[in-house]
């Protein structure tokens, strides 16, 4: 089982992306008909509280990863994949902040269906210029 305390111990961006990174499919059925399941749960005052509690300890940073803070939409990842049997049983890695860690959208996208090279280059900065919103004005 994969672990917080493990994943913030690896000193880099990519470490940590390819210790995160699932094998899922494009279009792969993870909660299929009992998707009910999946957003009653996600909306629960216990999920909510969790949550504020994971992006407290992450400080908002993508893959808890100091100095990368997630400008826009923060998604809680679980590290160890949860199921519907998770979620119905009630079982604590659901709830584990063991098992949580702050992601950006892109990444969270990435860690199931990309690759690192794919991680770079979508998080890379690229510095504002002079006119660089109307390229053909310089």
């Amino acid at each position: 089982m994969k672990s917080y305390t493990e994943l913030i111990s690896l000193p880099t961006i990519e470490e940590r992306f390819e210790y995160l990174k699932c094998t899922g499919v494009v279009g792969e059925d993870t909660f299929g008909g009992h998707r009910y399941l999946n957003q009653r749960f996600y909306t629960s005052p216990e999920w909510k509280q969790f949550r504020n509690q994971i992006i407290i300890r992450d400080s908002g940073c993508d893959m808890g990863f100091s100095g990368q803070e997630i400008n826009g939409k923060i998604i809680i990842h679980h590290i160890n994949p949860i199921t519907i049997e998770d979620i119905v049983n009630r079982n604590p890695r659901v709830l584990d902040p063991e098992n949580a860690v702050c992601v950006s959208e892109i990444t969270h996208k990435l860690i199931h269906y990309g690759e690192v090279d794919n991680y770079k280059r979508a998080t890379q900065y690229t510095p504002r210029t002079p006119n660089d919103t109307c390229p053909w004005l310089k």
